[in-house]
């Protein structure tokens, strides 16, 4: 299945599931580790603690969200950056081939991306993304938003709108792709086109 490119002058991509590949169980472990309890972390709902979403949304920072994390585990001594590196387990790798791809959409597309995600996770990868790649990894789009610099998430249609604000795109000339439903119709109520990249299909195999 490939999506309807017809007309579609650009494309905003999910960031986890569609070009980083993640494992929620990592962090769940880790954190476990940590002594958070199956109350706080399930795996069905990621991270339901209020906690998780206001780092995510840009309420607190880092600092605030480690000493939150601190109070929640009643265990003071734990440092920032065990709770960061347990925070980051889940961040995995981008493969090549998807930023192959990339680079080879751009020549025809403006490409942007749009990502739930925080200032720990996305300073870490961009780190990462240039130890792997030897460029930064926002030189790939015209211009990148995450949630926690717009201080609006996913499916929340104010997210989507405030993107379209901010990238001046047409919603009807941009395809808008991402792995969860939820955020397909979120995406869909603001007028975006979109492709729901489902589990068991792969953005470079898609997209190449």
């Amino acid at each position: 299945m490939k999506p309807d490119l017809t007309n579609i002058k650009n494309i905003i991509f999910d960031l986890g599931k569609v070009l980083l590949n993640l494992d929620f169980n990592a962090t769940i472990e880790e954190f476990r580790n940590l002594g958070f309890n199956g109350n706080v972390l399930d795996h069905a709902l990621v991270y339901k603690d209020p906690v998780f979403h206001e780092l995510e949304t840009g309420k607190i920072t880092p600092a605030e969200f480690c000493a939150k994390v601190r109070r929640i585990l009643n265990k003071p001594g734990i440092t920032d950056l065990q709770i960061e590196d347990a925070w980051y387990a889940m961040i995995k790798d981008i493969p090549a081939p998807r930023v192959e791809v990339l680079q080879n959409l751009a020549k025809t597309y403006r490409a942007y991306l749009f990502s739930n995600t925080n200032q720990i996770h996305i300073e870490r990868l961009h780190h990462q993304f240039r130890a792997d790649f030897g460029f930064e990894f926002p030189s790939l789009f015209v211009k990148d938003f995450y949630s926690h610099e717009i201080h609006f998430s996913k499916p929340d249609v104010n997210s989507y709108l405030k993107v379209i604000e901010l990238s001046g795109v047409k919603p009807e000339e941009t395809l808008f792709v991402d792995d969860l439903e939820k955020n397909i119709e979120g995406a869909e109520k603001a007028g975006l086109k979109t492709f729901w990249l489902r589990e068991g299909m792969e953005m470079a195999e898609i997209f190449g």
